[in-house]
């Protein structure tokens, strides 16, 4: 029972809860509880699957007599599930190291053709009339990017957001968000729901930092920068503030911040897909294989 019930929770997990999630409106009302959401989602989704993988093994040779065929069973399935493992670990190091990569040029570009601002730390100007802002986040070696056309075009309070929006991105490494949501996609990209959750994810991101510029200016001189920001390209990898801009906007007219009750919700759920399945599935079957493992 537990490797049918296992594998039933990952497959709900992994297709038809980030599909209705991906098209729900409410999680642009609580963006930080919703991307904690989905991140339990694809590990809950993630360890059913393998915990599922186990089980059935272990079940295969175990459970009534032994055969050729079970035993053949027990290793394709043991082979199956080392490679959603397999594929996985090397989505991370993959998506890491060709993220670090980008970013260290990207970085040496901007270096080499901006000026720096003494406004604020990191802070870089291009020599460039189209109004972009934009971030490159690191550890230690973060960049923000405004070109002079942004400079020219924005006025003192609506910089001044723009400056709190991408400082957001930088300090609060919202790009570690994405990347989860990118290692999944890459790990598994026939399934639509990474597609989903890397969608919703960019924009939740730009929410939460809009929520930081907000709070620092208002929201009318961020809306306005916003609007002038919106056609602006952004460099692949880096955090931009004229991303989604119409949705964005929305958000400024309808509400003040988080909404507690789908946040305190949001919570709720991510607790109980991560928790629910480890302790009432996960605990007592790895008790029960230890048991088998190891007759006293």
């Amino acid at each position: 029972m537990t490797p049918f019930l296992l594998g039933l929770i990952g497959l709900c997990l992994a297709y038809p809860a980030p599909q209705l999630l991906g098209h729900a409106s409410w999680p642009y009302q609580a963006p930080r509880a919703a991307i904690l959401l989905w991140q339990s989602l694809a590990v809950a989704a993630i360890l059913a699957t393998l915990g599922a993988g186990l089980a059935t093994a272990l079940w295969l040779v175990t459970a009534g007599n032994l055969t050729t065929i079970k035993v053949l069973a027990h290793f394709a399935v043991l082979l199956l599930t080392a490679v959603v493992a397999v594929r996985l670990a090397w989505s991370l190091v993959t998506v890491a190291r060709e993220t670090r990569k980008r970013r260290h040029r990207q970085r040496t570009v901007v270096d080499l053709l901006a000026t720096r601002d003494g406004a604020a730390p990191g802070l870089r100007i291009l020599e460039e009339q189209t109004p972009v802002a934009f971030c490159l986040p690191d550890r230690a070696h973060a960049r923000v990017i405004l070109t002079r056309g942004a400079l020219e075009c924005l006025g003192a309070d609506e910089l001044t957001a723009v400056l709190e929006h991408e400082h957001a991105h930088v300090h609060r490494r919202h790009d570690l968000v994405l990347e989860g949501s990118i290692i999944l996609h890459r790990a598994f990209p026939r399934v639509r729901s990474t597609d989903s959750a890397l969608r919703q994810s960019q924009i939740l991101v730009e929410l939460l930092a809009d929520d930081a510029a907000r709070k620092a200016t208002g929201a009318a001189p961020l809306a306005r920068a916003l609007v002038t920001l919106s056609a602006g390209p952004i460099p692949q990898g880096s955090l931009g503030a004229g991303n989604a801009t119409a949705l964005r906007l929305a958000q400024l007219e309808s509400s003040a911040g988080e909404h507690c009750g789908l946040a305190a919700l949001a919570y709720a759920l991510a607790a109980t897909v991560l928790i629910g399945p480890t302790l009432g599935l996960a605990v007592p079957w790895i008790i029960g294989a230890w048991r088998i493992l190891n007759p006293s």
